[in-house]
């Protein structure tokens, strides 16, 4: 769902970019090696859609949850931000780690957000079941 609006937006103009957690830490991470932190933050802060998705998978370390501030920081209320997790909201102080960052990223975020509650099991279930059956019937 998350892609389809990332579609939509490129569709009308907008510029999307697309990061699951883990590669965009990583990501940073290297771009503080090479110097090439600042121009990062800055074409993320400028893009109009910013999807993290896959945010939940595994405790935050300290660069990383400072590093998700400043990202949610430059982009609050000036472009938007779309996360989809399987973790529920009520776990991302616990998964965040420290309570004060967690505070602030929280507050950035659920203050202006839109929430999409799905229910029903994965699309990427469904597909396999799908094709599996295709398979069979062929």
């Amino acid at each position: 769902m998350a892609c389809a609006l990332a579609n939509k937006a490129c569709r009308q103009g907008y510029s999307a970019l697309y990061n699951r957690a883990p590669r965009l830490f990583q990501d940073l991470a290297m771009a503080k090696g090479d110097g090439s932190l600042a121009s990062l933050l800055k074409a993320l802060a400028k893009t109009k859609l910013l999807l993290i998705d896959d945010l939940g998978l595994a405790p935050l370390t300290d660069a990383e949850r400072r590093d998700l501030l400043e990202i949610i920081e430059d982009r609050q209320s000036l472009s938007s931000t779309v996360i989809p997790s399987q973790l529920p909201i009520e776990n991302w102080p616990d998964h965040i780690g420290d309570p004060t960052i967690a505070d602030a990223i929280l507050d950035r975020i659920i203050h202006s957000s839109h929430r999409i509650l799905l229910k029903g099991a994965s699309m990427r279930k469904k597909r396999s079941n799908l094709t599996q059956t295709e398979k069979c019937e062929k």
